[in-house]
């Protein structure tokens, strides 16, 4: 595999000249932070798999009323920063775009995505809106709830098997890695 041309700093230049919505670059940073963690836990690459979940919706505001380009644009900007697994991953990541890839990072990045979403939802409903307040039981409940943040998609979620991992250690890991940067959430 390629490595990478890009790094931290510069990914987040990147998002501060496509991205002006603080919700969406809070979710890019939650992203991040889940994707460096299953990294860690899977043996995997931290740095590459942390920036694919950081950029991987450096598009969206420009592809949000064409939404079947969401990935694909943000893949055509990061070509030459990226190596082309990473590229797939993010184009993957919209299965409106028509691309499928399966690979490992690819199934970490989806259900990072939705898996994030979860748990941002899960702290906002708790007393103090925090999210050391959340714990994995949680989670795995409001999961269960289906009307509960309806916008998650719970079957993207559980791309974590494909990684070996079960619903419950993936929230754990999703968890403690959006925990550790609740500073920077404001959560």
């Amino acid at each position: 595999m390629s490595k990478t041309s890009i790094n931290r700093d510069e990914a987040l230049k990147l998002i501060k000249e496509n991205v002006s919505n603080e919700k969406l670059i809070k979710h890019m940073l939650s992203v991040e932070a889940i994707m460096k963690s299953l990294a860690k836990k899977l043996g995997e690459d931290e740095e590459l798999w942390g920036l694919v979940g950081l950029l991987h919706d450096v598009d969206y505001e420009r592809t949000k009323n064409e939404f079947s380009k969401h990935g694909l644009i943000s893949a055509e900007m990061l070509k030459d920063k990226l190596p082309s697994e990473a590229l797939d991953a993010i184009r993957a990541h919209n299965e409106m775009t028509g691309f499928k890839c399966d690979s490992k990072l690819s199934n970490a990045l989806i259900a990072s995505d939705q898996l994030s979403g979860l748990i941002i939802a899960t702290a906002l409903v708790m007393p103090n809106k925090k999210l050391s307040e959340v714990k994995v039981r949680s989670v795995i409940k409001k999961f269960k709830q289906k009307d509960f943040a309806r916008n998650v998609r719970r079957d993207k979620i559980l791309a974590c098997e494909k990684l070996g991992l079960s619903l419950e250690e993936f929230v754990d890991i999703g968890l403690r890695a959006l925990q550790e940067i609740s500073d920077e959430l404001g959560l």
